[in-house]
């Protein structure tokens, strides 16, 4: 597929990783516009109990944060993406180490080394994005 990225070339060494996130990417995409779809073909009932009325708030305040949640993954997963184009993924952005392989199997779209966004994390410089358990077929792609 890096032959529709506007025909930029990708480092063999990191193809697996390249294709992962841009099959993320249209995952989460498609995710959006379903959640988005579903929510502008509902109709609103009003109902006189307020219980449903708070459960109607409930669930749509939930929706809204899945997807705000998912434009925030869609972001890191672009920002990885531009990464592997221009040479500088792999690459921890903190220290100009590299990011362990394992690492990089378990979260595609890292931008720090472990130790990196762990320091980081403690001083409340940045937050986890995640986006739920990768199957056993998915680690071993």
């Amino acid at each position: 597929m890096e032959g529709s990225q506007s025909g930029d070339q990708i480092n063999p060494k990191w193809r697996k990783h390249f294709q992962r996130l841009v099959n993320l990417r249209d995952h989460l995409l498609q995710q959006q516009r379903d959640q988005f779809q579903d929510a502008l073909e509902e109709r609103p009932t009003f109902s006189m109990h307020m219980a449903d009325a708070g459960t109607d708030s409930f669930d749509r305040d939930l929706a809204l944060g899945v997807l705000s949640h998912d434009q925030d993954a869609i972001y890191e997963i672009e920002d990885a993406l531009n990464r592997i184009r221009n040479g500088t993924y792999g690459i921890c952005e903190l220290t100009g180490r590299r990011i362990a392989a394992q690492r990089l199997n378990a979260v595609p779209w890292a931008r720090f080394t472990a130790a990196a966004e762990k320091t980081l994390e403690a001083r409340g410089a940045i937050q986890r994005i995640r986006l739920g358990r990768a199957t056993q077929a998915e680690r071993t792609k």
